[in-house]
């Protein structure tokens, strides 16, 4: 593949670490401020559609979720011309699944401690697995 740059392992951490997840977070916090409205409760904007449509909040954050997805396969089919840069799509896309992770770790029995509280290769005395 002459002539073509293959971005490296170590630039896509980079790109990781300092742009996307920054992105995502950034991204998440203005969301919660905008659309949940209730800082006690990061699910209430999902709660609530899923009330007035007789859905689950998990639902309801599929369809929204799919919004984005649709929007990323107009891209991929050569749409390149959308009304938000298609990595705005993607980062949306993240944090709704992050949501989802939430909704899960949520509806799990609290007297069980799900692992990736302690980050996902962590042990509670901090040694990796």
């Amino acid at each position: 593949m002459e002539g073509v740059v293959l971005m490296t392992r170590e630039e896509h951490k980079d790109l990781m670490t300092h742009t996307i997840w920054k992105e995502i977070t950034e991204i998440r916090e203005a969301g919660q401020l905008e659309y949940a409205a209730d800082e006690g409760n990061v699910f209430a904007n999902f709660e609530r559609t899923a009330k007035s449509l007789n859905l689950s909040k998990e639902q309801v954050l599929w369809v929204f979720f799919m919004k984005h997805v649709d929007g990323i396969s107009s891209y991929l089919k050569g749409h390149k011309s959308q009304r938000e840069d298609v990595t705005g799509r993607i980062t949306d896309a993240i944090v709704y699944l992050t949501l989802l992770w939430g909704m899960v770790v949520d509806d799990k029995p609290k007297k069980e401690e799900p692992k990736h509280e302690l980050g996902y290769w962590e042990t509670k005395n901090g040694s990796k697995q």
